[in-house]
Formats: C-alpha cells, sequence, structure tokens
C-alpha cells in the first residue's frame, strides 16, 4: 500500500524550479533513499513533504489525504536532521520524552517508551546522561530514538549521518537497515552519499536540477544507469558518444561490444571499468599506463589510449601495471551500458 505520494510537486525560489514537477510514491514499510548533488531539490522534497516549504503546485499525499495546509506536528512524521537538534538542557531520557510529552502521553508510558526505545538503538540504561557528554555516534541515536518515539508513519532524515566519520556511518547504517526492517519504519532519506543511500535504501531516487533522473533498487541503478548524468554522478567517468548497432558500438576507442537488446542509434555508452580489461599491447587498443589509484580492494588504472579519450580500467593489486608501462585492452560487453539518448534533466524520471 503506497504511503506517501507526491504529485507534480513544484517549488520555485523567484524563477527558479528547486522542485519542478516530482512525481514518488512511498510504500509502506519501505525505505527510500533521495540521493543527489548540492541544489539538486533533495532537502526541498523532504522539506515539502514534511510541510515546511509550501509546494507551489502539485500535491503531497500521505495515506491517501493531501496534506495541503496540514501542520507539521499534524502530519504523523518524525523528522532527524544532520545537526541532531538536541535539546542541550535535557538530559537523553528527556530528549527522547520530548515528542511523547508533545503527544499528551503519560509518565508512566513515556518511561516505558524512551527505555524500550534506548535499548534499541543500542544507548540502554542512558536515560539520565547529559547531551554534551555524547560522543557523535551517541548523539546520532538519541535523535533517532527522539524521532521514533511518538510512532510516525513515515520517518523522514536529512544527511542523517553527514557528521560522523565515515568509518562510525558504514557501522550505523547497517544497523539502521536492520533497525528499521524490525519496527517496519516506512524512511524517506536524503543524502549525498551513494555508499550511504546504497547501503540503507530499498529504493534509490536520484535527482537532478528538481527533477527525478532515475529510481530503482540499489543494484538496477548501479548497474544500468540510464543518463549520462547519473553515471558520472556515480563516479563512472568512461562515458562517450557512440553509434550502437546490433551488439556492438562504433566508439572513439574503436568498436565495443555491448549487451544483446541493447537500444540502437546514437547514443552515450558507459563502459564500466570492469569492462577495460588490459592485455599485451599487441593483443588490443593500445595505451600508456598514466597513473594508479589504490581503492581497498582493487587498484584503478588511468590509461592514455594512442587514439581516443582517456579510459580508467580495475585491477587485482598483484597485477596492476607500472605507470608508464604500455598495454592492451580488449572490452567486456556484460559490463558496458548503452545509456539513454537524452542526458539531464530533460528526461524526467517517475517513481
Amino acid at each position: 500500500m503506497v504511503l506517501l505520494r507526491l504529485e507534480d510537486v513544484t517549488v520555485r525560489f523567484g524563477a527558479r524550479a528547486a522542485l519542478d514537477a516530482v512525481d514518488l510514491e512511498v510504500a509502506e514499510h519501505e525505505i527510500v533513499c533521495v540521493l543527489g548533488p548540492s541544489g539538486s531539490g533533495k532537502s526541498t522534497l523532504l522539506r515539502a513533504v514534511a510541510g515546511l516549504q509550501d509546494a507551489d503546485g502539485g500535491r503531497v499525499l500521505l495515506s491517501g489525504a493531501d496534506q495541503a495546509g496540514v501542520p507539521v506536528h499534524r502530519r504523523g512524521v518524525g523528522l532527524m536532521f544532520q545537526d541532531h537538534q538536541l535539546f542541550p538542557q535535557r538530559d537523553v531520557g528527556g530528549n527522547v520524552a520530548f515528542g511523547l510529552r508533545m503527544h499528551g502521553i503519560g509518565r508512566h508510558e513515556q518511561a516505558r517508551r524512551v527505555d524500550e526505545l534506548l535499548e534499541l538503538v543500542g544507548l540502554p540504561a542512558a536515560q539520565r546522561r547529559a547531551v554534551a557528554s555524547l560522543s557523535g555516534g551517541e548523539q546520532q541515536r538519541v535523535a533517532l530514538a527522539r524521532a521514533l518515539a511518538p510512532e510516525p508513519r513515515l520517518l523522514m532524515l536529512d544527511e542523517p549521518l553527514g557528521q560522523l566519520d565515515r568509518g562510525l556511518r558504514e557501522r550505523l547504517v547497517v544497523e539502521l537497515r536492520g533497525l528499521f526492517g524490525r519496527l517496519g519504519t516506512t524512511v524517506l532519506a536524503v543524502t549525498h552519499d551513494q555508499g550511504e543511500a546504497f547501503a540503507l535504501a530499498d529504493r534509490v531516487v536520484v535527482m537532478q536540477d528538481g527533477r527525478i533522473a532515475q529510481v530503482g533498487t540499489p543494484l538496477e541503478v548501479w548497474q544500468r544507469p540510464e543518463s549520462e548524468f547519473v553515471a558520472h554522478f556515480l563516479g563512472f567517468d568512461n562515458v562517450v558518444a557512440a553509434m550502437v548497432s546490433g551488439t556492438a558500438a562504433d566508439t572513439p576507442w574503436g568498436k565495443v561490444p555491448v549487451p544483446e537488446g541493447s537500444p540502437q542509434g546514437a547514443r552515450k555508452v558507459l563502459v564500466r571499468p570492469a569492462a577495460v580489461r588490459m592485455v599485451p599491447p599487441a593483443d588490443g587498443l593500445r595505451c600508456r599506463v598514466e597513473a594508479r589509484t589504490f581503492r581497498g580492494s582493487h587498484v584503478a588504472v588511468q590509461l592514455r589510449p594512442d587514439d581516443g579519450p582517456p579510459l580508467e580500467a580495475e585491477s587485482s593489486l598483484r597485477e596492476a601495471p607500472e605507470e608508464g608501462a604500455q598495454v592492451g585492452v580488449v572490452f567486456v560487453a556484460e559490463d558496458v551500458v548503452v545509456l539513454d539518448p537524452v542526458s539531464g534533466p530533460e528526461a524526467r524520471g517517475r517513481g
């Protein structure tokens, strides 16, 4: 069942459309992450759903009810922001219980719910601790418990882990996904961090210039970006113009194989680094190794072909060629993606 529906939602700041006729659906118990660069409209979308920003057009519906004119505190949503916004004058228990008091919940039930939530977020017996004594990760957990306390029908997170170091973010995002799954929480989160979004979400929404560029599962978006913008946003640089005919594409690197059933004609083609296989120089497209970058599990190898734009390849740690070496390149069709002919906001995705 659809819990949240956006229909042609538009928000303008002067002549600029921060949201441009956006359509999106979020089902009950689903975790949806809105991903995009700064200025793409993702935080404006969250604020429009929460009622913190009036829409200039379209409708926001929760459980089928139009939210026009409904104030924030009556929408039944929970909000958690990057800076946590905890009350420094209250202890941990007082912060978590804040929303419960606002809803008129009795003291006994408040105490029971606070105990339960602090246990859930991994801070048992922390009720009397001062906010100032908490680490960044602990503050994040308290803010989450406070947002969950009134049992919102929709929990919205705005860059919830943005102030934490990467190691802590990676641990907490796994914990959050498990927690939301146990509670059956419906979540709409916004982030600029693709790793965070892909680890947390059931579906990812990629935004560009106030419109939705692509919607899909994390695996779908990662394996098959639909446009040049999405490919570049995900960090892929091997994108070139091509003419696709059958199972091959004419590119600046010569003939590149493409998967069966690929769209035909004038297109952009993404050659994922995994598709670039290095062989002896005489056996493929001749390239010189310009640079190597250690990426943890593999080495990113920057190649300069004798003819054509630069290429990025992947190599195992042991097999990475030396800088300055000459190699040949061949391409593997399964990691080549034929993109939409139109890149940019003209091709609006719908959720």
